[in-house]
């Protein structure tokens, strides 16, 4: 019973190594289907080990042998006495020949099977805990790279609340700070302008993306995995996250250029194609730091 224990306590760390592994390697759009697939090798895993615990008590109490009393006669005492002594020498034979209660109830297997995987899951939990108290502090790590980088360069961090739409506002600020016009050179009615208060910054970024990419369609088809109309109502109307794509339409709509600075030291330069770009928008870009993975925050020069 021990050797089988000790198996299946090293399978459970095996598989809680691979898990942190498999987590680590996640991104926002692989995460979902990685958390299901570490959901199902425990599954397997806790299957497999019921099983062979289930065989094992099998084997075990099919093993154990039954004591036969001795019925043997020995002298035949006459006196009261001697019957006395006698008949309590019988009784916990007698009493030992009954099956009790507790014998004759069933044991309960569900019960156990809970009991036992419940016991191995808050050993993986306490094993894991250990493994990531030993691992590096990426989210700390970051922080202070990138502290380092904006104070090397005179950038000052406007932190953005991460909701799905941190691209949008973050360069909503940079153009509010950097007084940018409210429009495109070429303006069109359906897209409202930074400084309508009547709707939220974020909002108004996320019409020009979407209009633009829809005007310049040909420029975006070919890395789009969607039909364009999908695509574009997810900018306009959803919270769905943007990426390169949404800060190069940004970049031509807006006729600027946008660094976007990543703990690294490297930087990300999204130009907008123009002899007559207006201005620069810097950005900040976390892979570790905040509550849904990847983030932007707005930068903003100290002086």
């Amino acid at each position: 019973m021990e050797s089988l224990a000790a198996k299946h306590r090293q399978q459970n760390r095996d598989l809680q190594a691979r898990i942190i592994q498999k987590k680590k390697s996640a991104t926002k759009k692989t995460r979902k289907g990685i958390l299901d697939e570490c959901a199902e090798l425990e599954r397997q895993l806790q299957e497999t080990q019921d099983q062979e615990l289930a065989n094992h008590e099998g084997r075990t109490k099919a093993g154990e042998g039954t004591d036969i009393p001795n019925t043997g006669t020995g002298p035949i005492l006459e006196d009261s006495d001697s019957h006395e002594i006698g008949h309590q020498a019988q009784e916990p034979l007698i009493t030992a020949m009954m099956p009790t209660n507790e014998q004759r109830k069933k044991p309960n297997r569900q019960k156990a099977r809970l009991a036992r995987r419940a016991a191995q899951q808050e050993q993986m939990m306490a094993e894991a805990t250990r493994e990531a108290q030993d691992l590096p502090d990426l989210r700390q790590r970051e922080i202070d790279d990138m502290r380092t980088l904006f104070s090397s360069k005179g950038l000052q961090e406007h932190v953005i609340r991460s909701d799905g739409h941190c691209l949008y506002a973050a360069v909503a600020d940079q153009l509010t700070i950097q007084k940018q016009g409210r429009l495109p050179e070429t303006p069109l009615n359906d897209r409202p302008g930074i400084n309508d208060h009547s709707t939220p910054p974020y909002k108004v970024t996320r019409g020009v993306t979407a209009s633009f990419i829809q005007e310049h369609a040909d420029e975006f088809l070919p890395f789009l995995e969607e039909p364009l109309d999908d695509y574009v109502s997810k900018i306009r109307n959803t919270g769905e996250w943007g990426g390169h794509l949404e800060l190069l339409a940004m970049a031509k709509a807006y006729n600027v250029d946008i660094n976007v600075l990543q703990s690294s030291g490297q930087i990300d330069k999204i130009e907008s194609g123009t002899n007559t770009t207006k201005s620069t928008l810097w950005l900040s870009y976390y892979h570790h730091n905040f509550g849904l993975g990847e983030h932007y925050n707005s930068l903003r020069q100290i002086n």
